[in-house]
């Protein structure tokens, strides 16, 4: 007997294709970390061949994104920080932030992260690798910037998160976005802008 070949493409009986994608994605990077999960290990736990992964998620970051329902997904947001005048990417930057975590259905996830990183290494080792490589790296080199400068001014951004969202310090929890804009624009832009 011959064994039955795989065809490419969804498995039979199953609606939510993507779903079980998701969920895979999910346990997969939980296991593995973002830098050791490849598209081919989720589409073997979702049982499905990984040209269907890439059907549903363009780049292993989308898949990530979607599996820790992130509200944003770098391949799309990269482009629009480094798009414009180099000496406005110190506002774009505090801009998007500060406009994204505003929103709290975008708002949510993020705080969950942030809080189940502060507890769970394995969480941090995956949001680590996840930000550093998808994000961080990727806007140092689009800027031409040494990484730590791109890492100095996301814990810039990432303390004014905290600190307005999580721990909700007055004034930072209610001033309003345009004010913080204006306040740490400058310093953003100090460690992204070119020497």
């Amino acid at each position: 007997m011959t064994a039955e070949r795989r065809r490419p493409g969804r498995r039979p009986g199953s609606a939510d294709t993507r779903g079980e994608i998701v969920v895979a994605a999910r346990k997969i990077f939980a296991e593995k970390g973002f830098d050791k999960t490849t598209i081919r290990g989720i589409a073997r736990e979702a049982g499905v061949d990984p040209a269907l992964v890439h059907h549903y998620f363009d780049t292993k970051e989308g898949i990530f994104v979607a599996a820790l329902h992130l509200p944003v997904d770098p391949s799309k947001v990269i482009p629009l920080i480094l798009e414009g005048p180099r000496e406005q990417v110190g506002e774009r930057v505090t801009r998007f932030i500060l406009t994204l975590t505003a929103d709290p259905t975008a708002r949510e996830p993020i705080i969950a992260l942030m809080r189940s990183a502060m507890t769970n290494e394995r969480v941090v080792a995956m949001i680590r690798e996840f930000m550093t490589r998808a994000i961080l790296e990727r806007v140092a080199a689009g800027l031409d910037i040494p990484p730590i400068r791109m890492e100095a001014a996301f814990a810039q951004m990432f303390g004014v998160v905290l600190l307005r969202y999580v721990l909700q310090v007055e004034p930072v929890a209610s001033v309003d976005i345009e004010e913080l804009v204006g306040l740490l624009a400058p310093t953003v832009q100090r460690y992204l802008g070119a020497d």
